[in-house]
């Protein structure tokens, strides 16, 4: 039985004959050019009898704040940057879309007074009338005349942001231009008016509240610092300098006194023991508060001017001589006043000290009494700064009202002069060009399309006749398969070898997995190709299993044909360390098959399948993939029992069912190691014949 691929798979490669599709095109070329020259005509007829639309625009900048000049001075420093955010200038092109707006716009303008507005003026077509009364068409007389003129205003406006700034077009279409450049300037204007009025409102509106409120808040204010007055008087906590009660100051006063004093007595106790204690050593007496007295400073000139003399006279007298008994007298008596005038100072300075004492015992029992007084008025204290605080914070919030009071004022003046958070940088004009129809571009179009679908649709026609009336063309004339009846019942006449075909023997491989999922598909003679039959099996497999099928026919083109890569390496460049198996794995065309070329380098097979690289490559490839399938050929005998070595599982394939060699080639294959041989055999090819054959994919 011979398979064979429709040229449908060829055209999938793209071997679509495109000389035969110009052709189809030329015959019938009337069937373009006439419906593309009624498109035509009917456009370019159509493009002049539409009543032609004129669009001219006006263009806001929204600044999102005011002029610095013209605010407040409480808000001079204040620096909004949110004002201008994608969604604060949505939020205004919504308010230029809005209702008042137009309502505004058309009272102006008096478009319910127009005929191109209100529909209704010109009185209604009986076609109107009909769809009316069959409920399709809405009655306009059932609106106002300001609703119809809505109507037919949303539907020629469009007011839109411009990106990534805060400019807002506005938009109108009409048929009149110079009703619609009226009408878009007449929106901007419109728009900024009702800024304007809003926050004029809302600064009004804010100033007669804050005035409520601050005459209600100079109440409060009024009554709470006159109960702070009353308490105070009530529990004698008057205020003196520095803002501090009156007791709290005394208790000051009397400390920074008490301070004094004690240093007072600290320092005459100081300089009376200090003199003290050089008189009692006997030693000369140098105290800063001695030598400054007059008495002992002239005392000790004396004394200087005794001990002069008698160093004197010692030069000439004796010790006994009256006149130097005198001058030691006079040195002595001299020592003795200034001693004498030291212990007066040391008695003036303890009395000092005790004056000082008794002032410090004084003004401690003073403070005593204060802070006990002090301790007393404590919780009325409290009550006081409680009372004074509430009075406090009634102030501020007084103060913080009418500087807001203020700042309303001046936002209702500066309410006055021009906006400057929003205004027309761009008014709208008269156009004298159609905004629709765009005649040319229109014309254009349509012809280009009809011309295109006229063309497809022959194209596409002529594809569709090639396809069902193509023929196929054989691709390997390799028998493969036997029908089943015929396959099921042939047996070798002589030795009894049992005879499967390919989808029996692929599902004996799935059910007998246990014994080994490593198969090569060997031929049992030379008339019998393998590599057809080791793609049908490896595709019957690979539809539940991952499969791959490795080429080892060297200089066999069958299994490149349908890779998705033809000129991958193969696993001798593997082998050869040439490349790694990412590279020579490829896909099947036509199913979820994975395919390995023998690769450039399998020039001698039988030193790739010596090689011990061999068996690492397989046994890699083996872990991989469910099934592991080998297409072996007419391997020469040495090489059978390599691979047997590798694959425990053998497939034959005879020419013919009644082939006597069948029985010799399975025992060989036995003999060689195989565990498993199982053997498939198919009729001659038949010869080409000119009708068309259904094609046995080989999947």
């Amino acid at each position: 039985m011979t398979a064979y691929i429709a040229t449908a798979a060829s055209r999938v490669e793209g071997d679509i004959d495109l000389g035969a599709v110009a052709r189809a095109l030329w015959a019938r070329r009337m069937w373009i050019l006439i419906p593309t020259l009624a498109v035509f005509f009917v456009t370019f007829i159509g493009v002049q009898v539409v009543a032609p639309r004129y669009k001219s625009e006006a263009r806001v900048l929204f600044e999102g704040r005011e002029n610095v000049f013209l605010r407040p001075e409480a808000e001079k420093s204040l620096n909004d940057s949110s004002a201008g955010d994608p969604e604060a200038v949505a939020s205004q092109v919504q308010v230029a879309n809005s209702r008042e707006v137009a309502l505004d716009v058309i009272r102006k303008l008096k478009l319910t007074e127009s005929a191109d507005f209100d529909p209704a003026l010109g009185g209604l077509s009986s076609l109107k009338y009909i769809l009316i009364a069959l409920g399709i068409s809405r009655d306009p007389f059932k609106l106002s005349p300001e609703e119809r003129a809505l109507e037919v205003y949303y539907e020629r406006l469009s007011v839109f942001a411009v990106e990534k700034s805060r400019v807002i077009v506005i938009e109108f279409q009409a048929p009149d231009p110079e009703v619609a450049a009226r009408v878009a300037n007449a929106i901007a204007d419109a728009y900024i008016v009702r800024k304007r009025d809003a926050k004029q409102d809302q600064a009004r509106g804010a100033n007669q509240w804050l005035s409520g409120e601050i005459d209600k808040l100079r109440a409060r204010v009024s009554e709470a610092e006159g109960k702070v007055e009353a308490f105070r008087a009530k529990a004698n906590l008057f205020i003196g300098n520095n803002s501090t009660t009156l007791s709290n100051q005394q208790m000051g006063d009397l400390n920074t006194q008490l301070g004094a004093a004690r240093a007072q007595k600290a320092d005459a106790e100081t300089r009376a023991n200090s003199i003290r204690e050089l008189l009692r050593k006997g030693e000369a007496i140098e105290s800063s508060d001695v030598l400054n007295s007059e008495i002992v400073r002239r005392l000790t000139e004396q004394r200087a001017t005794f001990r002069a003399q008698l160093a004197e006279q010692s030069s000439t007298l004796l010790d006994g001589h009256p006149r130097i008994k005198e001058l030691k007298a006079q040195i002595g008596e001299a020592d003795r006043q200034i001693r004498g005038e030291a212990e007066k100072l040391v008695r003036a300075f303890e009395n000092d000290a005790r004056q000082a004492g008794a002032r410090v015992d004084r003004l401690t029992a003073s403070l005593d009494g204060l802070k006990g007084q002090a301790g007393k008025t404590n919780e009325q204290d409290v009550q006081l700064r409680a009372l004074e605080r509430e009075a406090k914070a009634q102030r501020d919030l007084l103060e913080s009202y009418l500087a807001k009071y203020r700042e309303t004022t001046a936002r209702e003046t500066i309410g006055n002069a021009p906006n400057a958070d929003a205004r027309v940088i761009s008014h709208a004009i008269v156009s004298n060009t159609p905004y629709f129809p765009k005649k040319v571009p229109i014309v254009l179009v349509a012809t280009l399309a009809a011309f295109l679908l006229s063309a497809g649709f022959i194209v596409t026609g002529e594809i569709m006749r090639a396809g069902s009336a193509g023929s196929v063309v054989p691709v390997a004339r390799a028998p493969v398969e036997a029908p089943a009846e015929e396959v099921r019942a042939a047996t070798h006449p002589a030795v009894g070898v049992p005879v499967s075909e390919i989808a029996d023997i692929g599902r004996r491989l799935v059910d007998t997995a246990h014994i080994g999922r490593r198969v090569a598909v060997f031929s049992a003679s030379t008339q019998a190709a393998t590599s057809l039959a080791a793609l049908t099996l490896a595709r019957a497999l690979s539809r539940e299993s991952r499969v791959v099928l490795v080429d080892l026919a060297p200089g066999n083109p069958n299994l490149a044909g349908i890779s998705s890569d033809p000129q991958a390496p193969g696993i001798a460049d593997v082998i050869d360390g040439q490349c790694t198996f990412g590279n020579i794995i490829t896909r099947d065309k036509l199913s979820r098959l994975h395919l390995v070329a023998a690769g450039a380098s399998a020039g001698d097979l039988g030193t790739i399948l010596t090689m011990p690289e061999f068996s690492a490559a397989v046994e890699a490839l083996a872990r991989s993939y469910d099934f592991f399938i080998i297409d072996a050929s007419t391997a020469p005998d040495p090489l059978i029992s390599r691979i047997a070595g590798v694959t425990p599982r053998a497939v034959l394939i005879a020419p013919h069912a009644a082939d006597r060699g069948v029985q010799a080639a399975y025992d060989h294959f036995v003999a060689a190691g195989f565990t498993d041989v199982a053997v498939a055999t198919g009729g001659s090819p038949p010869p080409p014949t000119p009708a068309p054959v259904r094609a046995v994919a080989a999947a």
